[in-house]
């Protein structure tokens, strides 16, 4: 009985550690349509070209892509195909990411706004 007794408070202990360990942060796409709007000024959530491109099905593009959009040669010499981890990346430090970039933009510097406009812009299908 002594070896159950152990079991059982090497159990209470797992249950215990799951209940209270950090599960990292979900994603909120609804507060990164909340994000966007700052984005909106230039980009639109369809493949309308505006100051920036559309970005509608921008996960799984080709960097500088877009049709009817003016890249800049920085852009269009990437190599880049968006997907969420490069996306958080160009968004918090464009010029890092794609030196001579075009965008006039800083970047997103808070890491959860960051991941809710990303989960955002990745639902746009």
């Amino acid at each position: 009985m002594k070896g159950a007794g152990k079991i059982g408070t090497f159990i209470a202990v797992l249950v215990l550690a799951g209940a209270t360990a950090d599960r990292g942060y979900a994603q909120d796409a609804e507060h990164g349509k909340t994000i966007f709007k700052s984005c909106a000024v230039c980009h639109a959530t369809d493949h309308a070209n505006r100051v920036g491109p559309g970005l509608e099905g921008i996960i799984g593009r080709k960097a500088g892509t877009a049709p009817g959009f003016g890249y800049s040669n920085a852009m269009k010499k990437s190599d880049i195909v968006w997907d969420t981890k490069i996306l958080d990346a160009y968004l918090e430090s464009p010029q890092q990411v794609v030196p001579g970039n075009r965008m006039p933009y800083a970047g997103l510097k808070n890491a959860t706004d960051r991941t809710d406009l990303v989960a955002y812009l990745a639902a746009l299908k």
